[in-house]
């Protein structure tokens, strides 16, 4: 998912536990520290040091701090008996953020990752934030948690040099424990725990040099990959509660439909059917009407729902939920100018007086996420109004609240327990599933498990949005010199998070686009038009990058014919940024781009930077007898700055090829009448395996700050795609999805 664009304080607390209950100038946690003490299996206290954004350390051990609402983000506690445990904020979709996040702590407090034991943050706000999405984790937590281990590190230093009467530069720490130079004399850390904490907190705590660096940017085992491929590890579709019972929820097929009558007569002869109970699903956007069907087992509510007999009305809205009338209203954009983000030079103008230019539309359709693991949430409404939530969630830290507003009760009586997610991209940022379980709890006063089939999943949404850019530019002396991207479609800020005005450019997809613009010689024009509509969207991987690449990177190619040029060539010539121009000189050297190509090949390249990263790919293709495209090989380079493991860089970036390709040339979702016209992996189908091409990924190398890694590598994929089939086949398609079994001439629909 990605984040809602908000700049955050992240703020990271370290507890360095000590036996004795007599600390001076304490922060007294009350009820939420002797919680948190009780869940981690801890019972001692300690110091309190907190990391805001700019990574300046603060001594928290003033009460004012704490009463002015100063938030605490992920922990370390280290026991008297030398155990650490890293809290870790964000939870684990695959990304792999439950290795990546500690290991940034122990590489500065000098532990290895078989020496800490790692808990999930459970969505208080004395953690900070806790979302999962815009790959965001590593990038934002880079110097927050390696400043807090250095810290640490540095008191625990200290107080043991105090013990030994020698200066702390004649002590250093490795393994847990601090060692005096020229000897066999250590202490461990819970040793030194109770007189560190007594220590003033470094302001400007010694980070390491990347070139001293033992695990960051270090090919390690990941500790929780065993329990994942031997079926130990929990997610959310695993749990258990005593007492639980099952729910299979009946939405409309048509969204949005309302209840007109029920007929549970069936469904309550089934073996195990408990209760039949009208639902709400709470959306973002707009509430919606469905029945569930309670079970002692799964079977029993699947069972039970599939006898019910409704009938729905869809409330006047089937025909505006249909995807040809929304691609019809933005292509009714097309004339208009839309509202300006930004521009350079008197774009208009100079494009109405050029000799050679060229106006041309790209589509992108909406898309599903289908995660491996359905939406899945357990809830238990408890009688005395608390409340116990197990659920695979992206954003515990706002689900909390969230959910609190939603049952209206206070934060306080709410515990959340974040579980593996089996995948998300997004969706499981968007908590409607939650609240399903928080509502047929609330009416049952019993743990209720809610878990959606992939038809649910696939028919009711959200969904990414789909997209027209209408581009124009001009080529001056064989030169590009003027470029337009004209953005039409619906706004996740507008419609999510009603922050967009009526006629006012998305300042969100402005941005993605800001990152991304070639300098060009005469003009540059970004604008906007919100085109709405009632099919609900949210973020889907790389957000609005996965449409606007599409648009951007084929018409650079197109443009870059119409000069004569070279695709590659251009866009070199067309960037400053030296970042950019090693990426590119990369990708050629490994793609091997400038070799002769094969009669009936070709080779197509993109390249688009989003959430801090640089992503080139390079796609080979060949045309086979009977038309259709194969695609051989696909080479990507990534520039994410400096990381923290390069098998976790090579395997986000393999599966945003996997996604891209999917996006690219499998189907799309439609809506006809406010029915999705697609249900399961049938009639949405992903790539499989022997469709996987041969992949290739480079990590250039620099001291650059952290970028993100999990979504970069996606937006492209599909316009090296569509360059790669232009250059086997002379053939310009430029609306996705693109059927590479028979390729078709998009201008006249004619295959050939």
């Amino acid at each position: 998912m990605t984040g809602s664009g908000k700049q955050s304080t992240w703020r990271l607390s370290i507890l360095i536990t000590k036996a004795t209950m007599a600390m001076k100038n304490m922060i007294r946690y009350k009820t939420d520290r002797r919680d948190f003490l009780k869940q981690a299996g801890l019972t001692t206290i300690g110091l309190i040091i907190g990391i805001d954004a700019s990574a300046r350390p603060y001594n928290l051990s003033r009460a004012d701090a704490l009463a002015n609402g100063l938030e605490i983000n992920p922990f370390i506690l280290i026991d008297p008996d030398n155990s650490i445990t890293i809290i870790n904020p964000r939870n684990d979709m695959g990304q792999g953020t439950i290795h990546a996040v500690p290991a940034m702590i122990a590489e500065e407090l000098e532990v290895s990752l078989d020496q800490i034991k790692i808990i999930q943050s459970d969505g208080k706000s004395k953690y900070g934030s806790q979302t999962s999405g815009g790959s965001s984790s590593i990038s934002r937590l880079w110097l927050p948690m390696r400043k807090a281990g250095a810290a640490t590190k540095e008191m625990l230093i200290k107080a043991a040099a105090n013990r030994w009467a020698v200066s702390e530069d004649q002590c250093y720490a490795a393994g847990a424990r601090v060692f005096k130079k020229d000897s066999d004399i250590s202490f461990t850390y819970g040793q030194l725990a109770a007189e560190a904490s007594r220590l003033v907190v470094p302001t400007d705590p010694v980070l390491k040099k990347q070139a001293d660096f033992k695990i960051l940017g270090k090919n390690l085992q990941r500790r929780e990959i065993p329990d994942r491929t031997t079926g130990k590890a929990v997610y959310g579709i695993d749990i258990e509660v005593p007492g639980m019972v099952y729910a299979s929820i009946l939405h409309s097929p048509m969204l949005f439909g309302k209840i007109v009558s029920i007929d549970d007569r069936r469904t309550l002869k089934v073996p195990g059917v408990l209760r039949v109970i009208k639902c709400e699903r709470k959306m973002i956007h707009r509430d919606t009407e469905s029945v569930a069907v309670i079970g002692s087992t799964w079977w029993a509510a699947l069972s039970g729902r599939k006898a019910l007999e409704i009938e729905w009305n869809n409330s006047g809205l089937a025909e505006k939920l249909h995807t040809d009338k929304y691609f019809q209203d933005c292509y009714r954009q097309l004339e208009t100018k839309g509202a300006n983000h930004q521009e350079r030079g008197d774009f208009s103008q100079k494009f109405q007086a050029a000799k050679s230019r060229l106006e041309l539309t790209y589509e992108t359709p909406f898309l599903a996420h289908v995660p491996l693991e359905p939406e899945t949430a357990t809830a238990y409404v408890k009688e005395d109004g608390t409340v116990e939530i197990w659920a695979p969630i992206q954003g515990p830290g706002e689900t909390l609240p969230d959910v609190a507003g939603y049952l209206n009760i206070p934060v306080d009586k709410i515990k959340i327990h974040p579980l593996l997610m089996g995948g998300s991209y997004g969706r499981k940022a968007y908590i409607d599933f939650v609240k399903e379980a928080c509502f047929l709890s609330n009416q049952l006063k019993r743990p209720v498990k809610v878990l959606w089939t992939r038809e649910d999943d696939v028919t009711q949404g959200p969904y990414r949005p789909g997209m027209v850019s209408h581009m124009q530019g001009f080529v001056e002396d064989g030169q590009i010199t003027g470029f337009h991207h004209h953005v039409i479609g619906e706004s996740i800020l507008r419609q999510v998070f009603k922050g967009l005005a009526d006629n006012e450019a998305d300042p969100w997809i402005g941005e993605a686009l800001d990152e991304n613009i070639y300098q060009f010689k005469t003009a540059s024009k970004v604008s906007f038009s919100n085109v709405k509509t009632e099919l609900p969207i949210m973020w889907w991987r790389s957000v609005n990058a996965s449409n606007l690449a599409w648009g951007q990177e084929c018409f650079i190619d197109e443009l870059s014919h119409l000069a004569g040029k070279d695709p590659l060539a251009v866009r070199l010539g067309l960037y400053k940024d030296e970042r950019f121009i090693k990426v590119l000189k990369t990708l050629a050297e490994k793609s091997d781009y400038y070799a002769e190509a094969q009669p009936g090949s070709g080779k197509g390249i993109a390249i688009f930077k989003c959430f801090g990263s640089i992503c080139a790919c390079c796609i080979t293709v060949s045309r086979l007898n009977n038309g259709s495209i194969k695609i051989d090989k696909v080479v990507s380079v990534i520039d994410c700055g400096m990381y923290v493991s390069p098998d976790t860089v090579r395997a986000q970036t393999e599966g945003n090829i996997v996604m891209g390709l999917s996006a690219a040339i499998k189907k799309g979702i439609i809506f006809k009448n406010g029915m999705c016209q697609q249900s399961n992996y049938h009639d949405y189908p992903v790539l499989r395996m022997n469709e996987m091409p041969k992949v290739e990924v480079f990590i250039v190398e620099n001291g650059e700050a952290p970028g993100g890694v999990g979504e970069p590598g996606l937006p492209p994929v599909a316009p090296a795609l569509g360059n790669a089939i232009f250059m086997a086949t002379g053939i310009r398609l430029r609306n996705l999805p693109i059927d590479i079994t028979s390729i078709v001439d998009s201008k006249n629909g004619k295959t050939k």
